[in-house]
C-alpha cells in the first residue's frame, strides 16, 4: 500500500469496498462508516460511495492493485457521467475546488503485474500486453482475438483472472492460442497473492502452464521470444547486450 493510500484511509470519514478488501484494511478504518458488498456488486458499492461523497462526507472507495487497472476508477467516472455529476479530479497544483463539482482523487497503487514482476525478476523490461481472461464484461471471442494478436506480435503477455469456479479451462485455451506463435519451452511465471500472507511464486514453461496452480488472485506471465529463466529468475532483456559490451 502506498503512503498516500494510507493517508487517505486515515483522513476519510467513510470507506466502501469489496468485503474481502475491507477485511484486509480493517485495522486502518476502525470507527469509520463502512459500506461492504460482495463479488459482482461493484456498481452498487461504487454508486453508494458517490452518494456518500456527494452528500458531503469524504469517502474512500478501496480496491486491490491500482484503481485504474481492472479496478474502480473508471466505474466511478462512468457512473458520474451517466448521472450527470460533474467531476473535478484532484491534481497537484490545483488551486481551488470548483463549486458544483464532486472532488475525486485517484490514488495510484501497485498493480499485480508490477508486484508479480518484482517477485519473478524482470519479465516486463520490454513491451508487454495485459489481458484478463474474465468474460463477465468482455466477450470471450474478443479475448481470444487479443491473445492471438499479442502472441503474434511477440509481446510478453500478462494474464489476469486465469481461472475461476465457472471458468476452469480458460488458461489452457489461452495457452493453446499463444502456443501457435511460440514454443512450449517459452519461460513463464505464476504469482499468486503478491504481497499477501499466502504469496507464492512459480517458474514454469508455456507447455506446463495449464497445470500450474492458479486462482483469481494469480497473475500469469508468459515470456516473449527473448525472455530467459536463470537461477529462479524470469527476465526479458531490453536489448542492451545488442548495443553494449556487458562483460566489461
Amino acid at each position: 500500500m502506498s503512503v498516500r493510500a494510507r493517508q487517505v484511509l486515515e483522513k476519510v470519514e467513510a470507506v466502501a469496498g469489496y468485503s474481502t478488501y475491507i477485511e484486509l484494511i480493517r485495522p486502518l478504518i476502525e470507527g469509520k462508516q463502512v459500506v461492504a458488498t460482495g463479488m459482482r456488486r461493484e456498481v452498487e458499492r461504487t454508486g453508494r460511495a458517490i452518494e456518500i461523497a456527494s452528500a458531503g462526507t469524504s469517502c474512500a472507495l478501496v480496491c486491490s492493485g491500482d484503481p485504474g487497472i481492472y479496478a474502480m476508477a473508471g466505474l466511478v467516472l462512468e457512473i458520474c457521467r451517466r448521472r450527470n455529476i460533474r467531476v473535478q479530479l484532484e491534481r497537484r497544483g490545483q488551486e481551488r475546488h470548483v463549486p458544483g463539482t464532486l472532488a475525486v482523487e485517484i490514488v495510484p497503487g501497485i498493480p499485480a503485474l508490477a508486484a508479480g514482476a518484482a517477485l519473478l525478476g524482470a519479465p516486463l523490461m520490454h513491451d508487454f500486453a495485459s489481458i484478463s481472461l474474465s468474460d463477465l464484461l468482455t466477450p470471450w471471442e474478443l479475448i481470444e482475438k487479443r491473445l492471438e494478436a499479442s502472441a503474434a506480435a511477440d509481446f510478453v503477455i500478462v494474464i489476469y483472472n486465469p481461472k475461476s469456479r465457472r471458468r476452469q479451462d480458460r488458461l489452457e485455451r489461452a495457452c493453446r492460442i499463444i502456443g501457435r506463435h511460440r514454443p512450449g519451452s517459452t519461460p513463464a511465471g505464476v504469482v499468486t497473492a503478491a504481497g499477501r500472507p499466502r504469496q507464492s511464486v512459480l517458474l514454469t514453461t508455456l507447455d506446463q502452464l495449464p497445470r500450474a496452480p492458479v486462482d483469481m488472485q494469480t497473475t500469469v506471465f508468459v515470456g516473449n521470444s527473448q525472455t530467459w529463466a536463470w537461477h529462479g529468475l524470469l527476465v526479458t532483456p531490453r536489448g542492451y547486450a545488442g548495443k553494449y559490451d556487458l562483460q566489461k
